[in-house]
């Protein structure tokens, strides 16, 4: 998926990922896509009910070699 903008955040522990996440979509346009590099386990849970609660659009999700991605599209 083509993505504007990639965030690294492998390696963060709750809640950095989501931190980082507001702050990357904050700069970000509307239909903008972010994609996500994380590897807290908890990040799926919390960026799912994040994009629900921010009115942004979990696109996709998929894990490869223990890293999880993530593309959210801007509200």
């Amino acid at each position: 998926m083509e993505a504007n903008k990639v965030l690294d955040a492998k390696g963060l522990a709750c809640p950095m990922p989501i931190v980082k996440t507001k702050k990357a979509m904050d700069e970000m346009n509307r239909g903008d896509i972010l994609e996500i590099h994380a590897t807290d386990k908890g990040a799926k849970a919390d960026l799912a009910a994040w994009t629900d609660s921010s009115g942004h659009e979990l696109v996709d999700q998929t894990e490869e070699e223990e890293v999880l991605k993530f593309w959210i599209k801007k509200g």
